[in-house]
Order: C-alpha cells, then sequence, then structure tokens
C-alpha cells in the first residue's frame, strides 16, 4: 500500500524553524557589541568574538581562530579605529568580501568630544565643538559598505589561515603577546609627560567608548538588525524582534541604574582613565577627573599631583580602578587621602560573552560606583 510521505527537507524545515536557515557569518570587536549582536541574533545564530574577553582592545595579536572568523565573516561589526586601530588593517586584509559597519558611524549615534587633563577639559578640535552634541552626518549608511575585492595577494589555506593573520600585522601566538614586548597591554608604552596633561594620547575627535550609552546601544541594535536582515531577509522578522525587545530591556536598565545611583548623587569620584563620559551623560553622574587621560599611557608626575590635589579639595569619596590597570598608581593617588577604592570594568572581562553580558557591564558600573560612594 503507497503512502503520502513528506519530503524529508520539508519536515527538518517545520521542525528547526530559523534555526535551519543560511544564518551569515558575523564577527564582531569587542564583548559588549558582541553581546548587542547576539541579543539581536538570539535563536537564529551566534556572532563570532574577535578580542578575546580580558584583553585590551588598543593592542591585539590575532590568533589563528579569530582570523579565520574574520576571513569568513559575512557581516562585522566594530566600533572604530580610534578603539581597534589594528583591527582596520585586518578587516581590509582578511574581511574583504564582508559587509562592514563602523557603528561610531551609524546615524543617531551620540558621540562625545574627547577631554583632556585631570579636570576634563573638551579637547579643541579647531572650529568644531561637538561636546554633547548627537553627530548626525547626514548620512552614515555609506560607511556600511560592502568591501568587493579581497587584498591583493590573499591566499585561502586549509592550516587555520596563519598567513592571514602575518598579513593584517598580526602573530599567531594568542593575545598573550603583543606588539613589541608589550605584555601587558597597557605598562611599557612611551611616556609623554607633558605639563598640559596630553600622555601620549593620539586619537581622531571623538571619544570610542560609546557603548557605555544606553541610548547609544539601542540606536545600534536597530542598526544590526538592519544589516543582518539585508543579508538574510528570511530571518528579518527574528531579528527586528530581538532588537525590538533589547531596546525595550535597554529602557528597564537605565531605569534600575538610575535607582541605583540615586541615593549617592553628588559624591564625587575620580576613575582610573577618561572612558566613562557616555555613561556620566547618560545618567547624569559626572566624575571629578582621571588619572590618566588614555589606557594606553600611564599618567605623568604632574597629573598625579593635580588629580590628588583634588581629591583633597573637592572631597572627593572613592577612586576607581580597572582590573588590568597597576594599583600601585591608584595607592599613589589616594596617598594621604581617606577615599574608598573600586574597580570598574567597562568590557565585562569577568563577564561570560553573550547576549546579556551588554546590560551586566552597564549594571555593574552603577552598582561599582554606589558601592564605592
Amino acid at each position: 500500500m503507497s503512502r503520502n510521505l513528506i519530503p524529508l527537507s520539508v519536515v527538518a524545515t517545520l521542525l528547526g524553524g530559523t534555526a535551519l536557515a543560511d544564518v551569515p557569518s558575523v564577527a564582531v570587536d569587542i564583548a559588549p557589541v558582541h553581546s548587542l549582536v547576539a541579543r539581536v541574533m538570539q535563536g537564529v545564530g551566534e556572532p563570532s568574538l574577535i578580542v578575546a574577553p580580558g584583553a585590551s582592545p588598543h593592542e591585539y595579536s590575532l590568533r589563528p581562530s579569530e582570523a579565520t572568523a574574520l576571513q569568513e565573516a559575512d557581516l562585522v561589526f566594530w566600533v572604530s579605529p580610534d578603539l581597534t586601530p589594528w583591527l582596520e588593517g585586518a578587516i581590509e586584509t582578511l574581511a574583504g568580501d564582508a559587509t562592514v559597519t563602523e557603528l561610531l558611524e551609524v546615524d543617531g549615534t551620540t558621540e562625545l568630544a574627547f577631554r583632556e587633563g585631570a579636570s576634563f577639559e573638551v579637547h579643541d578640535h579647531g572650529d568644531e565643538d561637538h561636546a554633547d552634541e548627537d553627530h548626525v552626518d547626514g548620512d552614515h549608511d555609506d560607511h556600511d559598505h560592502d568591501h568587493d575585492e579581497h587584498a591583493e595577494g590573499e591566499e585561502h589555506d586549509e592550516h587555520g589561515h596563519e598567513e592571514h593573520a602575518e598579513e593584517a600585522g598580526h602573530d599567531d601566538h594568542g593575545h598573550e603577546e603583543h606588539a613589541e614586548g608589550d605584555d601587558h597591554g597597557h605598562d611599557d608604552h612611551e611616556e609623554h609627560a607633558d605639563a598640559d596633561g596630553h600622555e601620549g594620547h593620539d586619537h581622531g575627535a571623538y571619544d570610542p567608548h560609546a557603548w557605555l550609552s544606553p541610548d547609544n546601544g539601542a540606536v545600534w541594535l536597530n542598526a544590526i538588525a538592519a544589516q543582518l536582515s539585508a543579508a538574510d531577509p528570511d530571518n528579518a522578522g527574528a531579528y527586528f524582534a530581538n532588537a525590538a525587545a533589547g531596546r525595550d530591556e535597554l529602557t528597564a536598565l537605565s531605569a534600575e541604574i538610575n535607582g541605583i545611583l540615586d541615593p549617592v548623587r553628588g559624591r564625587n569620584f575620580i576613575v582610573f582613565h577618561d572612558a566613562y563620559q557616555y555613561f556620566e551623560t547618560a545618567f547624569d553622574f559626572p566624575a571629578s577627573g582621571a588619572i590618566s587621560v588614555s589606557d594606553a599611557s600611564d599618567p605623568s608626575p604632574a597629573r598625579i599631583a593635580e588629580i590628588q590635589a583634588r581629591v583633597a579639595d573637592q572631597g572627593v569619596t572613592c577612586v576607581l580602578s580597572e582590573p588590568q590597570f597597576d594599583p600601585g598608581i591608584v595607592a599613589a593617588v589616594m596617598d594621604g587621602s581617606e577615599a574608598n577604592t573600586g574597580v570598574l570594568d567597562p568590557l565585562g572581562s569577568d563577564l561570560e560573552p553573550g547576549p546579556d553580558l551588554y546590560g551586566n557591564v552597564l549594571r555593574n558600573l552603577a552598582t561599582a560606583l554606589a558601592d564605592c560612594l
């Protein structure tokens, strides 16, 4: 007796749903941005993280698996070359066919000008003053572009793509070994102890730590969903639904963080380096200064003296360090002070990468501040 059999392909599609669709390969620079992409892709696929948790994004040596993730990527999301200058060349060499989105250039992103000096003077960029201003450039979609040609001379091999990592200017020995003998990513940089406080700070016009604003996170969720949907129309509904849910979660998170900070508003604190102005602006919780203008250089003696004076003059009750920095510098700043200490982690170094990391990074910042103050 004959039976009407349902083709196995149809059964698989019915059972598997969107998971069986041809999901794009996605590579992302740092853990907080990876978390936003993972939230948009939740239930559909998983992005690859390029910079390992706990490593400095400013100087990094690609491992073979990370070079492979870039080379196989259909889409790449990254903050900007100001945060990961080494990654620009790696993307051009390894991800030449990928659609690349520089999130700091996404329309609607709030960009804040760099601040200089221990007291956070806004850096002078000539006739432009973009501090506390939404950076709307008219058409940032042009930055989310397709690279149609691989870099000349790039070869695809079957041995972990070591050659590509070398072409991108990085070695294959893991992130433990940084360029030019910098074993820690921060400690062996040139010192530029200028009296005006510009210690080795070579940057563009805008502070790249923009993920610490939940408003930017919400803008980026939508941009990520748009790019994924363009590459994978079959799952567009899932991507946009996830992005909408993620934005609702950030709205609730912002209210939660304001509740954490409200009891300690008005108290003064010092951060290790000036990476938190997006968080400060979002929650109206300004820092009194930073020990170092950049996390890529040690502060000069003059800057330490200036911060010590500020701690005394303003009655600073909290000095905050970061996991990867020398605690001796914080101890020098606090010499003679009764201020508390705490640790801020803007990258979520100890957190499990994934959809929940972004919210936990912001929540942990607020909790560490409140506990210290």
